[in-house]
């Protein structure tokens, strides 16, 4: 969600990875073990949240869970929105605070405070305080609901004078409107030079305390909401004063246990804070960026300059990815760094092994586009897992008391065929966009390997096995495929089928010897089967099959399904009997054909971009079962496949392989063309448009809610963070172009293959950069002059407005 402010849209987000905790304080029973979990009120499961309007702290809980299942908070790590930047994307260690009702707040006050002489009777003159609270808002939500009140104090050393508004029931953002009176100051004699000429100690040792309660009707009592002070002196630079405030924890002086007591917890936490303009400040790196794939080497393009500047891949790769895949040109920009990489690989058995800016590319491509894919493949059997509780340890070691080993090993025997039937069977749902990719992976390391006939596999594997289908088997919370952590036990029984669909999928050819405990490679022996290796092939073959292939591919076709069918004849010659047939089928990702027998010559070619759709057909049609259509420009082709099942499987593959293609049917005749009529719809023209949506059998393309200007921001603020390695980027490209000789060291960390490209391009991002930097240095004086300190949008008592203007104000001095 995007804060609009005239004409720029602000978003917050926060990426965290949560680490380990230690030195907690022990459980207070006979084991001294604790089964804890994390709780972030502000972050998704995932550890990535959107925050929607401003914040004060980030805070993590920590909470202990009993043989019960009930729940107790140990301690929290609160982290101030100005202190962020100190621990951005780097490992550090908090110490725990204590939780308690006084430190746990929320919300603002305005308040409107007036100092009054007023004469008395007597004509003498007194001074009293006015203090005026109007409103409240963003109160905590406390049991499920707010009815909030304040309490107005004037206090100091030798007084205290409190009043109360009335109780505002069910809402969290109050309207008070009430207006307390305080005698500040004795009278005195009245007189124009007294005027406001109060006794100094007197303004100087008082406060106003607003306190902010939820009246309760439990016996415990009201909670505190939140406080603030506010000294009497404010008063001398204006009276009346009005501001907002925050409220704040209460200072109640008790810190009776030591600040370490409770254990510390290791967090990385990356927070931005972008500020977008409209599309067309960002037209020329924009630009820039989507010709990447485009450029001559691709190591010269701006995107790839990307990933070697930034401190870490992954930081390059998340927002590039968003970008590319929004406008359309992930694939093409994937395919050239992986094959670029590709090229400098020496040995098969490390293709794509490292954590360069193709694999992180690739990685962030299936966490986006790969979602829902993983979701239908995987979840209903991790849930059947999760809820059985049976187990499954093999490690005898690891055995307890009344446990069987072979019975656990069946039962990890069953659920690794389950989990691996249903990934191999999945080829038909894989996205689009993967499948392209994989492709491309595919045939590069082909031409690179051409002795090697399993690498065309093992590049594919490296993705979809490695770093997509066992990750989230090991960690299915993560990948939202549980709503929680798993319990040991399961989580154990995770691991092992996590390890084993790895080595299954990794077609590796001493696999036993893959596995360091001699446990796993005892029961790997159950899976040395020819049949899992031709499944993982067959299904590496179809998601690895694209429908856009370059017509100057050298890939070799791909055959995905053959088998006897019988069809219907098509009757392209005038007096033709349409008569059916029994014919042996085959298809690749190139073509559909048929002949009479096996190794016979093909009767038909159907070329796979001619596909227009292929659906079931109703059975009145020929009065069989298990018909479909293969539906072409001018004809459609009938088959009856033998049963219901392979009718299913040959629709959802022939779907799969066509499913780009560009004049695909939106609508269809769910029945045959026969006597002068469609039998569906009675139309009598052979021509006539369908009468029934296609079912469309997959998506072609996951749609994606990315804002396109907003990852070029991210961007942006790369570069510019890392501004001083585009310009020693620079001066490495003049010392290539201009020294033939060995690398400088301080240069030897860029990969660039050619200088003079490179430099130009280099020269484009860093003007485009810089005509950014202006806008926002712009904006920010703008902003600068506009706004006020204890305004609703900024209330006093944020820290990281008052860092902001101390900043400012130092910028403009320099500037003067």
């Amino acid at each position: 969600m995007a804060v609009e402010e005239e004409g720029l849209r602000v978003f917050q987000s926060v990426r965290i990875k949560i680490g380990e905790a230690k030195n907690l304080p022990s459980y207070p029973g006979p084991n001294k073990m604790r089964d804890c979990y994390f709780h972030c009120p502000v972050l998704a499961q995932d550890f990535y949240c959107e925050i929607p309007r401003s914040f004060r702290h980030l805070s993590f809980y920590i909470f202990d869970r009993d043989v019960f299942r009930r729940d107790s908070i140990i301690g929290k790590v609160a982290i101030q929105k100005e202190d962020l930047q100190k621990y951005h994307n780097r490992d550090t260690w908090f110490q725990l605070q204590h939780v308690d009702a006084d430190s746990e707040v929320q919300g603002k006050v305005h308040l409107e405070l007036r100092l009054s002489e007023v004469i008395t009777d007597t004509g003498v003159v007194c001074h009293k305080l006015a203090a005026r609270i109007l409103e409240c808002q963003g109160l905590p939500i406390v049991n499920g609901q707010c009815d909030p009140y304040a309490t107005v104090t004037l206090a100091g050393p030798f007084r205290s004078e409190a009043k109360k508004t009335k109780v505002r029931k069910r809402t969290n953002n109050p309207q008070f409107d009430e207006v307390f009176y305080f005698e500040v100051t004795r009278p005195c004699s009245y007189s124009k030079k007294s005027h406001f000429d109060f006794e100094e100690e007197d303004v100087d040792k008082l406060e106003i305390r607003v306190d902010l309660w939820n009246a309760s009707n439990l016996k415990f009592g009201d909670e505190f909401l939140g406080e603030l002070r506010i000294p009497l002196k404010v008063l001398r630079q204006s009276s009346p004063h009005e501001a907002w405030y925050f409220l704040q924890p209460r200072d109640n002086g008790s810190k009776s246990l030591k600040p370490d007591d409770l254990g510390s917890l290791r967090l990385n936490v990356v927070y931005t804070e972008d500020h977008v303009f409209s599309s067309d400040y960002y037209r020329p790196l924009r630009d820039l960026l989507l010709k990447s794939a485009d450029v001559e080497p691709v190591s010269a393009s701006a995107a790839h300059i990307l990933g070697e500047v930034c401190r870490e891949k992954q930081e390059a790769a998340i927002p590039l990815v968003r970008l590319l895949l929004h406008y359309g040109r992930v694939v093409p920009f994937i395919s050239a760094i992986a094959s670029a990489e590709v090229k400098r690989t020496q040995d098969p058995n490390t293709i794509f092994r490292g954590n360069s800016l193709a694999s992180k590319c690739i990685d962030e491509t299936m966490k986006l586009a790969g979602m829902h894919y993983l979701h239908v493949t995987l979840k209903p059997t991790i849930e059947e897992i999760c809820q059985s509780h049976r187990c499954c340890e093999i490690d005898p070691v690891k055995l307890r008391d009344g446990e069987n080993l072979e019975s656990n090993m069946e039962s990890l025997r069953h659920y690794v065929d389950r989990v691996f039937t249903v990934i191999t069977k999945s080829g038909v749902s894989c996205p689009t966009v993967m499948c392209d990719i994989f492709f491309s992976l595919r045939e590069a390391a082909a031409k690179r390997f051409q002795d090697d006939l399993d690498v065309r596999y093992t590049a594919v594997s490296s993705f979809i096995f490695l770093r997509f289908f066992a990750p989230a088997i090991l960690s299915p919370n993560l990948f939202q495929l549980t709503p929680h952590h798993t319990d040991p036990q399961t989580s154990r029984t995770l691991t092992l089928i996590s390890k084993t669909i790895q080595t299954l999928g990794s077609l590796s050819k001493s696999k036993s010897a893959s596995f360091k405990e001699s446990y796993m490679a005892t029961f790997y022996e159950f899976f040395n089967e020819q049949k899992y290796a031709d499944a993982v092939k067959n299904f590496l073959d179809l998601i690895s099959s694209s429908g856009r292939r370059d017509p100057k591919s050298v890939e070799q076709p791909i055959l995905l399904k053959e088998g006897f069918m019988i069809k219907r004849a098509q009757g392209r010659k005038r007096f033709g009997m349409k008569n059916f047939k029994k014919r042996w089928f085959r298809l690749t990702n190139h073509e559909f054909t048929y002949q009479k027998s096996k190794g016979d010559q093909p009767l038909c070619s159907i070329p796979i971009e001619n596909i227009l759709a292929v659906e079931r057909l109703e059975e009145e049609s020929f009065r069989m079962k298990n018909m479909f259509q293969v539906i072409q420009p001018e004809r459609a082709l009938y088959i009856q496949a033998s049963n219901c099942v392979e009718a299913r499987d040959w629709i959802d593959i022939l779907t799969k392989v066509s499913q780009c293609n560009q004049a695909r049917l939106t609508v269809f005749h769910p029945s045959a063309y026969l006597n002068g009529h469609w039998l569906c719809c009675r139309a009598s023209s052979d021509t006539a448009a369908g009468c029934t949506p296609c079912t469309g059998g997959l998506p072609a393309n996951i749609q994606l809610d990315i804002d396109g200007d907003r990852e070029t921001e991210r961007i942006y603020s790369l570069f510019n963070l890392y501004m001083g390695k585009l310009e020693k980027m620079q001066e490495a490209c003049g010392s290539k172009s201009v020294y033939d000789g060995p690398e400088q060291e301080e240069y030897s960390t860029f990969l660039i293959d050619d200088p003079q490209e490179t430099y130009k391009t280099l020269k484009q991002v860093i003007a485009g950069v810089g005509a950014l930097e202006q806008e926002h240095a712009q904006y920010r004086r703008d902003k600068f002059k506009k706004t006020r300190y204890g305004s609703q949008e900024h209330p006093i008592g944020d820290k990281s407005f008052q860092n902001y203007i101390r900043q400012q104000s130092e910028i403009s001095a320099h500037s003067i």
